[in-house]
């Protein structure tokens, strides 16, 4: 190109001016070609690389979505009157869990893949939640098949429109790890249960949780379940309830941390009320029984310290919590209980000196009694053999 430009100047070229004239025809016939050519490139490789192209032929990514649902007021009305709101934080969606596995809008927004969109045919906005929230299924179906037998769906089974779902507890465009932090597990519960969750944040565990920030406490689907969640009322739930509570309670390394002793769940099936708690679990899981569990004495939600005064089994309130299952109990009738410690010298000496006359007068009496057999039965061996010798 630069060897043409040189051909017609004049310092360098002495022909005549017709010469000049075709030669610079020449140059921008071929400069022309050139633009044109480039103009042809860049269109192609434009369209290429993802530029403005028909969605018939492109499909709608993440970015096309969000070119109108990032824009913040965007909404509809719905037959009902509501207002779905249509507005999807762009930064929350990416940063979502369902962001990192570069989960598509398409791919749980099925059916609006084109545009304009079809309508949407839910009259209500639980309509359209109820319509939606199966597709969760598509990539969670362990989990979703865990919650239909929960209380949850036989809920919404029965009739209550307003039971819990997947996408109530789960935000599907905010989606994070749901115990991170901790306390936002009792949190997502208080937006249906919201009168539990006042108790709880109150209880020793609630307060520790939410107020200290304290891990190591249980939070509702510790006791309750995640997706398989079990009505309380029921009586295997309810019968089965100890052995929640000592998954924590006989943890040796978690109770050393706070002071408590772990003798609670031993003391308490050697006590009548368990050992027939026990039997039951045993015997006959399904049906009820009337003897207390842990959450009778303790409370369920509302469990307190044992030095707290609202506690239900602080010394000055325990007579009214045995009244419970025992109505004419008198006021020395909650001493007989030992609470959950071992009897000993100090707590106890009576009980510790009876359980520890019993411990020596028991083998004490029935090792005499098979000594004194045994060598009966040796007497009688010999003498036999002494009579028959005489013979």
């Amino acid at each position: 190109m630069i060897a043409l430009f040189r051909s017609i100047n004049p310092s360098t070229n002495r022909g005549g001016a017709c010469m000049r004239s075709r030669q610079i025809i020449r140059v921008a016939f071929i400069l022309t070609f050139c633009l044109i050519s480039f103009s042809s490139l860049g269109v192609s490789g434009a369209a290429a690389d993802g530029g403005e192209a028909p969605p018939a032929q492109q499909g709608l990514d993440n970015d096309s979505c969000l070119a109108c649902h990032d824009v913040p007021g965007l909404q509809m009305e719905l037959p009902s009157g509501q207002l779905l709101y249509l507005t999807i934080d762009s930064i929350s969606y990416i940063t979502s869990s369902h962001g990192h596995e570069g989960i598509a809008c398409v791919d749980c927004h099925t059916g609006f893949d084109g545009f304009p969109h079809e309508p949407i045919s839910a009259h209500s906005i639980r309509e359209f939640t109820l319509d939606q929230y199966t597709l969760c299924s598509e990539c969670h179906q362990d989990k979703y098949d865990a919650t239909l037998d929960s209380v949850h769906q036989k809920s919404l089974a029965g009739g209550n429109l307003e039971a819990a779902v997947c996408t109530d507890c789960h935000d599907p465009h905010r989606t994070q790890p749901p115990d991170i932090p901790r306390s936002r597990i009792p949190q997502t519960c208080e937006r249906c249960h919201s009168q539990i969750y006042a108790l709880y944040k109150e209880s020793v565990h609630g307060s520790a949780l939410i107020g200290e920030g304290n891990p190591d406490v249980p939070t509702c689907t510790d006791c309750h379940g995640v997706h398989d969640v079990e009505g309380p009322t029921a009586s295997a739930f309810h019968l089965f309830s100890p052995q929640i509570c000592a998954e924590c309670h006989t943890d040796d390394d978690l109770m050393a941390r706070y002071g408590v002793s772990t003798d609670v769940f031993e003391t308490y099936v050697a006590d009548f009320h368990g050992t027939t708690v026990i039997l039951f679990e045993e015997t006959a899981p399904d049906q009820e029984t009337n003897k207390p569990v842990c959450i009778d004495c303790h409370g369920v939600h509302n469990m307190r310290k044992v030095t707290d005064p609202e506690s239900q089994v602080l010394k000055a309130n325990l007579l009214t919590t045995c009244q419970k299952c025992h109505p004419d109990a008198d006021e020395n009738f909650p001493s007989s209980w030992l609470s959950h410690y071992q009897p000993s010298r100090e707590n106890a000496p009576l009980v510790f000196y009876v359980n520890l006359f019993y411990k020596i007068f028991i083998p004490g009496t029935i090792g005499g009694m098979l000594i004194f057999v045994i060598s009966d039965g040796a007497r009688q061996v010999i003498k036999k053999r002494r009579g028959g010798q005489d013979e």
